[in-house]
C-alpha cells in the first residue's frame, strides 16, 4: 500500500500548503487571527483550507477502503486526480468563486468513486 500512503502523505501535504496560504492571506490583507472575515479574497483562501479538511474526512478513510478492497493502483489513480481537483478548486476559488465547479465536480466524484468502491468490495469480501 506504498501509493496510498504517498497519496495520503501529499493530501496532507496540499492541506498544509494552504494552511499556509491562509497564513500569509492574513498578513497581505491585516486579518488578524482570531477572525476570519474582513477581505474577500482572505475569505476565499480560508474557505479553501477550511473545505479542503471537510474533504479529506471522507477522502483519506475511503482512499485506505479502496486501496485495500480493490487495489492500491486504482486507489492512488483516484487519488493523484483528487489531488489535482482539489488544486484546480484552489486556484479557481481564489481568483474568481464562480469559476471553481469543474475542480467541485472533479473532487465530488472521486470521492464517489472511492466510497463506492470501498463499499463494493467490502460487500464483496462479506459474501464470500
Amino acid at each position: 500500500m506504498e501509493w496510498v500512503s504517498l497519496i495520503s502523505l501529499l493530501a496532507l501535504l496540499q492541506f498544509s500548503i494552504f494552511g499556509i496560504l491562509v497564513g500569509r492571506a492574513r498578513g497581505k490583507y491585516g486579518i488578524t487571527a482570531p477572525a476570519t472575515t474582513g477581505n474577500e479574497v482572505f475569505e476565499r483562501t480560508f474557505r479553501v483550507h477550511y473545505n479542503t479538511l471537510e474533504k479529506l474526512v471522507v477522502f483519506i478513510p475511503a482512499l485506505w477502503i479502496h486501496g485495500y478492497y480493490i487495489g492500491q493502483y486504482w486507489a492512488a489513480g483516484l487519488g493523484l486526480v483528487y489531488l489535482l481537483a482539489r488544486t484546480w478548486y484552489a486556484i479557481t476559488y481564489i481568483r474568481d468563486p464562480q469559476s471553481r465547479v469543474a475542480g467541485t465536480m472533479f473532487t465530488e466524484l472521486v470521492l464517489i468513486a472511492l466510497v463506492v468502491g470501498g463499499i463494493w468490495g467490502a460487500i464483496v469480501q462479506l459474501m464470500a
